[in-house]
């Protein structure tokens, strides 16, 4: 099993956190980064918001182990498989229209997801007693889960963006926490999940606190903002930007681990088209 090493020297992999206790404190740090600027009186729950933290906490779960366990990139990319998800149930299950540019850039995102699974598959990339297709299959299922959480947040444009990931960020904490919580109390007892609450040193929670802050908080919030006016569709594929460049900066940060394979760069290089296709010049006119 592959674990979260520290590449700074810091000393931040001691104690070794599991990525559900990462996906955990990172989203209730996001919560708590977020809660002065929810506007209170406006505040309104839905039954769908439900299902939506439901599926941002299997979203977290399932991306921080398929990152934990194999590579970076791989789990990166495969998280982005969501705008083919998006694409799939907005035009064939809630009847959004079909334009071309929009359905060939899908298509070619998705042959990018194909490339990148097949070949690390086959290649040998991911050695089975580090994850192998398991940890691809998670990948790809944190994208089914991301993909339910944009169609969601466009379903509840109408309410707050603070809200809503002040809602996501701190259901999924809790969601996690209560699923291990309870496999920790049943299996090892009460001082077991007692421990894994306080396992993080504070300079763990240092980290954690700004992975919250940084890397969730601000940017969820800014893609709930964005879903008021742009389409589930746009906004899965405007997001491929970030799959294309993560495995840059995951090598630069650790290039004795995260070193993309040649079908990781193909995977990301077909992404990187479905991109540009998207938005060449003259898509207004030949989008139909």
């Amino acid at each position: 099993m592959r674990v979260f090493r520290d590449p700074t020297g810091w000393g931040l992999d001691d104690p070794l956190l599991s990525p559900l206790q990462l996906a955990f404190f990172r989203a209730l740090f996001a919560g708590i980064v977020l809660l002065p600027i929810v506007p209170w009186g406006t505040v309104r729950f839905r039954p769908p918001m439900v299902l939506m933290v439901v599926c941002f906490a299997t979203m977290s779960g399932l991306y921080l182990s398929a990152l934990g366990l194999g590579l970076a990139a791989n789990a990166i990319l495969l998280q982005y498989t969501a705008p083919v998800w998006v694409y799939l149930f907005g035009v064939y299950v809630l009847g959004d229209p079909a334009h071309r540019r929009d359905r060939q850039a899908i298509i070619v995102g998705f042959l990018g997801a194909i490339v990148l699974v097949a070949g690390n598959s086959f290649s040998g990339a991911d050695q089975p007693l580090e994850g192998g297709m398991g940890v691809l299959i998670l990948g790809v299922m944190s994208g089914v889960a991301y993909a339910s959480i944009i169609i969601f947040l466009r379903f509840l444009r109408q309410d707050s963006p603070a809200w809503l990931t002040v809602l996501n960020m701190f259901g999924s904490a809790g969601c996690i926490a209560a699923v291990v919580m309870l496999g920790l109390l049943l299996r090892d007892g009460p001082s077991a999940a007692l421990a894994w609450i306080l396992a993080p040193t504070p300079g763990q929670l240092a980290i954690l606190f700004v992975f919250g802050a940084v890397q969730m908080a601000a940017p969820y919030w800014l893609f709930t903002r964005g879903l008021k006016t742009v389409s589930p569709q746009e906004a899965g594929i405007i997001t491929l930007l970030e799959p294309v460049l993560n495995p840059i900066w995951a090598y630069l940060i650790a290039p004795d681990r995260e070193v993309p394979t040649i079908w990781t760069g193909i995977g990301g290089a077909l992404l990187l088209a479905a991109l540009a296709w998207r938005y060449l010049p003259g898509r207004a006119a030949s989008s139909s």
